[in-house]
């Protein structure tokens, strides 16, 4: 008869919490549309692997090896296959035409990474390790497949609550941004246009970019290559001009299959016991921290390249908020806000341009992470 119960007797008060965390996620996916492809998965995954004894997830009944949860978390994120299979179909959907038109948008990309390192010191300063620090401080990239990927290397223990974390800033992307870059700018600043001139990138150089870009990442951190590489290898796919079928297919068959069994899998990750505890409630809070900070130096790097510009070539600050990895959201938030200041003001292109040179942004500090944290620890 006990065994009968047994789901009943073994359920914890920690159990429905997660229950509580998976259908507010599912809630955020379904009526508020926050990141559903990935915000849904979650929190269905979350629901599983609380479920008693977790069959789903690492069973405590006998007879029961693996749950199919576990399975795929062995296979797709501890080898860190997921996430770069991710990069991959990102890297089909990338067009970096606007970035080549108007290359000095590559410094914001580089500008608004600074929320990374910043909150990678604030993280050790309140008891982290630097490996930890280095995983919360990538969730203000705004990325989350790079999220992931150091997390899974440097902590794959606190894997649920970065990916969680990463994903939901992703998601509210539209809700933090705009107070950000309102506070750091005057609304003369936000009415700033700028010219932009139609012109078509030669092929040949969206061929050679991404094929350079991955030599050179090889050489200066070779452990970036496959974070790199995979990125600039679905790119390549793209632009190359004769794999228009299987650009298709990493941009959706790829892409939707991979992000289905990462969610469900990253859900698999929010065990209760690992994941109520103050480290999560500080990662998250953390993790705002690095995302508002990765804005603010976008748009603070902005300001200071305005300084040495005449009038007429003057930068709208607010695409150096766009320097994120939150392609394409953020880049139309802010044309919705310089449209809102001023009817008729067009700089959709040079957001998206910063945006582009935000996803390359991410990925590169992801890389130097990688490689730094390691030679710093020993």
């Amino acid at each position: 008869m006990s065994d009968l119960f047994i789901g009943f007797t073994s359920v914890t008060w920690q159990n429905f919490v997660m229950y509580g965390v998976g259908l507010a996620l599912i809630w955020l996916a379904v009526k508020k549309e926050y990141e559903p492809m990935l915000l849904l998965p979650i929190g269905f995954g979350a629901i599983l692997v609380n479920l008693p004894l977790s069959i789903a997830g690492i069973p405590t009944v006998p007879g029961y090896e693996s749950g199919f949860l576990q399975v795929l978390y062995e296979a797709g994120i501890r080898t860190e296959l997921f996430p770069l299979l991710i990069f991959v179909a990102v890297g089909a959907m990338i067009d970096f035409g606007p970035l080549f038109k108007n290359p000095l948008m590559v410094f914001f990309g580089a500008a608004a990474q600074f929320g990374i390192f910043a909150t990678m010191i604030v993280a050790t300063l309140v008891g982290f390790d630097l490996k930890e620090a280095a995983s919360i401080g990538i969730i203000g990239a705004a990325d989350g497949p790079t999220s992931i990927f150091v997390a899974s290397i440097f902590a794959p223990k606190l894997l649920g609550p970065i990916s969680v974390a990463a994903y939901s800033y992703m998601s509210l992307v539209p809700l933090i941004q705009p107070p950000v870059i309102k506070a750091l700018t005057t609304k003369k600043e936000r009415r700033i246009h700028m010219v932009y001139h139609e012109s078509n990138a030669p092929r040949w150089l969206k061929i050679l970019f991404p094929i350079i870009v991955t030599m050179i990442s090889g050489f200066v951190a070779p452990i970036s290559v496959p974070l790199i590489g995979s990125l600039m290898f679905g790119n390549l796919i793209r632009e190359c001009g004769v794999l228009e079928r299987l650009s298709q297919a990493a941009q959706n068959e790829l892409a939707n299959i991979v992000t289905l069994l990462l969610g469900i899998t990253i859900g698999a990750s929010m065990v209760a016991v690992n994941f109520l505890n103050l480290k999560t409630l500080m990662i998250m809070g953390m993790g705002l921290v690095a995302f508002v900070f990765d804005t603010a130096g976008g748009v603070l790097f902005a300001k200071f390249v305005n300084l040495f510009l005449p009038k007429a070539k003057k930068i709208n600050p607010m695409i150096g908020a766009c320097g994120i990895s939150a392609f394409p959201m953020s880049g139309r938030i802010v044309q919705k806000m310089a449209n809102d200041e001023e009817k008729g003001n067009i700089i959709l292109m040079h957001a998206i341009g910063s945006n582009v040179s935000g996803q390359l942004g991410s990925v590169i500090a992801g890389g130097m992470v990688l490689a730094l944290v390691p030679l710093l620890v020993k």
